[in-house]
Parts: structure tokens; C-alpha cells; sequence
């Protein structure tokens, strides 16, 4: 190409990260995400990350990957119907911010994040569905599981014949990455 620009062409796969607690599932998507930019790509969809208040956890935000626009996902402070653990959960944060990033990511970027799909989000019927909208476009997806989730939809998920699952340990955290780039990287 003129000006030594990379080619930049990415593979359609639908892999879902899984593994045990801390075993480095949204620092392998963080890392995934960083390089990706990097290398000139646009990726959207959500990031879902702990907050800690004095190494206490507080809640989860939901993020848009493409504008920055962030919602308590869920929190402890948060009075809800809809409650994991001690955590109320928002399902209009899952849906204002969740399900709408995800769709923007279908039609305007490169690349398709959904971190995570958990017990939370799949409170959202609305969820659900822009996630299988997701796996079933023309886009690259890459996405994290709750390893013992037992939920009708993930049940569904995992069983697709185009996902491929990576089972992520602490101790195969650089080979797992490096398999996923292979996947992705044309």
C-alpha cells in the first residue's frame, strides 16, 4: 500500500475468553484492545471493570469502548430487583450503555469487545440479543465468559459452532494471548 501503511485486515472469529477468578481475563482483553489500536484498528463494544474502594470491591462499571461513556453496572449502593451477590444491578446501564456500544460496534468499527458476558448482563433480554446480533455479523469478536455460568443464553453461546472458547490460566496467560492474536491477525 502507498505510504507503507499495514494492511489492515482482521479475521471473523467469535472467541469467548473463560477461566477461574484472577485468572487474567480482562487484562488479556485490556492487552488485546491496547494492540489493537495500536495497529490502527477501531474497536468498540464494553469493558466491564471492578472498582475498588480500600481494596474493598464497590461495583462494576459498564463502558462503551468507543465514546468513553460510562454507567454503574452494578453496585452496592444500587437498590435494584435485580441483585448478584451484594451488588444491585442497573439494567438500564446494561441497555443505555451496554447493548447500544455493542450495536455501534457492529455497524462502525473494526472489532467487537464484550467484556463480560455474565450474570448481570444477562439479566438484559436487550443484551442478549445485540450479542447474538454481534456473533452473527461480518465482524470479529472477542468477548469473556463466567466460567461455571449456567444461564439458557450462555448455555446457548457456548454451543455455537462458530465460537471458539479459550480456557485462560495464570500460568498460560502469554501463550493463550499470543493464540488469540494468530486467530485474529490476517
Amino acid at each position: 500500500m502507498a505510504g507503507g501503511e499495514e494492511l489492515k485486515k482482521l479475521k471473523k472469529v467469535n472467541i469467548l475468553i473463560t477461566g477461574p477468578p484472577r485468572s487474567g481475563k480482562s487484562t488479556l482483553i485490556e492487552k488485546l484492545i491496547e494492540e489493537l489500536i495500536q495497529r490502527g484498528f477501531n474497536v468498540g463494544g464494553i469493558f466491564t471493570p471492578e472498582v475498588r474502594e480500600k481494596s474493598r470491591r464497590i461495583g462494576f462499571k459498564i463502558i462503551d469502548l468507543a465514546t468513553g461513556k460510562w454507567e454503574w453496572m452494578a453496585h452496592v449502593s444500587i437498590s435494584s430487583h435485580y441483585r448478584v451477590s451484594k451488588y444491585g444491578v442497573d439494567l438500564t446501564a446494561i441497555e443505555n450503555i451496554g447493548a447500544k456500544a455493542i450495536l455501534y460496534a457492529i455497524d462502525n468499527t473494526d472489532l467487537i469487545i464484550i467484556d463480560e458476558i455474565g450474570k448481570m448482563e444477562l439479566f438484559s433480554e436487550t443484551f442478549q440479543e445485540v450479542v447474538r446480533k454481534a456473533f452473527n455479523s461480518n465482524k470479529p469478536v472477542i468477548g469473556t465468559i463466567g466460567l461455571k455460568l449456567h444461564h439458557p443464553f450462555a448455555n446457548e453461546v457456548k454451543r455455537r459452532k462458530d465460537i471458539t472458547i479459550m480456557f485462560l490460566t495464570r500460568e498460560k496467560w502469554e501463550e493463550t494471548y499470543n493464540q488469540i492474536k494468530d486467530m485474529i491477525f490476517q
